[in-house]
């Protein structure tokens, strides 16, 4: 890695733009500054982590997007790439990593948190999102499009990843009574952190500052079109994603983001941004799920019957609140049905780890044997 004092902010491929506009955008933001690692967002979890280590032999880099074939990393040095081989652990935007003198992989540190979701699709794994995240804003957009379902599916994310959460409204502006959607959160837990924008406008973001400060790292997750680029160009106080209007019919935004990559905020403190998520299923997430539903979680406890399916049980705490109107059946069913799920998709997993780790030993052992009979021939 060519050693520098100038740090160019790294960015995400778009979907309109090509890569000679993005290396000419990269150099165009170019600050001259030498970053220290609290600005990238160290702090002393990590430095515990480095007991054994000679920090004057090594460089401190932290992952700010991932490529196909390649990490880019940044460090207090600069900017550099790590080409991806099946020798390195998984990793994702935000890790931190060793390297050795040659700028050699040497180890990812442990991470303070991670957050991930099952792979779309019919894969059965786990895709990692963000890792060492301070903060995670919940981004909905104040309209026909907001759905308490889905943000209490992002909720139950973000809690089992140990991350505080702050559901960001956005285009507030354009909503004649924005107290109903507040309120509708505030319903299932009065001590969310709610925060209400128009992300136009920065004296109106700016109250988002005080979490994205010098060495704070936030991410920012949402469906497509609710205003998750237009929030991060205020954010980064400079014009650097791709927007695009919502459709008028349904009030859902077109999907702009392509790629997770880490940028710096206008405040200081480092911003992940994230392509909208058109289908999010949870995997092994029951205590995110449960610290979601705390509420019922609680009322549970007073029913009659340890084992109580809150159906048709006497004594169930949980059917009463719903006879007295405390407890919404859309709350109830969203709960059971996200138990459900984190429940099966953890259960596809690992089952597939497991045979993973069947497979390596029986290859192992294949090669063990072939080692053993080539000794005895020879």
């Amino acid at each position: 890695m060519t050693k520098s004092n100038r740090f160019a902010v790294i960015r995400a491929t778009k979907t309109s733009t090509n890569t000679n506009s993005n290396l000419a955008s990269v150099a165009a933001h170019a600050v001259t500054e030498t970053l220290s690692l609290s600005q990238l967002g160290w702090n002393s979890y990590f430095q515990t982590q480095l007991v054994d280590i000679d920090i004057d032999k090594v460089t401190l880099a932290r992952v700010v997007a991932h490529h196909r074939q390649y990490y880019e990393l940044i460090s207090p040095c600069g900017t550099q790439q790590l080409a991806i081989h099946t020798q390195l652990p998984s990793m994702t935007v935000g890790d931190w990593l060793v390297l050795d003198a040659q700028q050699q992989f040497v180890k990812r540190l442990e991470r303070q948190s991670l957050f991930s979701r099952k792979a779309p699709g019919s894969k059965v794994d786990q895709q990692l999102i963000a890792a060492n995240l301070d903060w995670v804003f919940i981004v909905s957009s104040a309209n026909q499009d907001f759905n308490l379902s889905r943000i209490e599916r992002y909720l139950a994310l973000v809690n089992e990843a140990g991350v505080t959460p702050v559901v960001v409204m956005t285009k507030q502006d354009l909503c004649d009574d924005i107290e109903i959607y507040i309120k509708q959160l505030r319903q299932f837990n009065a001590h969310l952190l709610i925060e209400t924008v128009n992300a136009l406008d920065t004296d109106s973001t700016a109250v988002l500052n005080r979490y994205a400060e010098k060495g704070k790292t936030v991410a920012l997750i949402g469906s497509s079109g609710v205003g998750k680029s237009t929030l991060v160009n205020s954010l980064l106080g400079q014009q650097q994603q791709v927007t695009s209007g919502i459709r008028e019919e349904d009030a859902k935004g077109r999907h702009t983001t392509t790629g997770r990559s880490l940028h710096f905020t206008y405040a200081g403190g480092l911003l992940i941004d994230t392509p909208g998520m058109r289908e999010l299923q949870l995997a092994d997430c029951e205590e995110g799920v449960k610290h979601t539903f705390s509420d019922i979680v609680d009322l549970a406890t007073q029913c009659r019957f340890v084992d109580c399916q809150h159906l048709q049980a006497p004594g169930c705490a949980v059917q009463q609140a719903l006879e007295s109107g405390t407890l919404d059946m859309r709350r109830l069913q969203s709960y059971q049905k996200l138990l459900r799920e984190q429940a099966l998709n953890g259960a596809s997993i690992a089952q597939k780890r497991a045979h993973g780790k069947s497979l390596s030993k029986l290859y192992r052992r294949v090669q063990d044997d072939a080692r053993l009979n080539k000794r005895l021939m020879s």
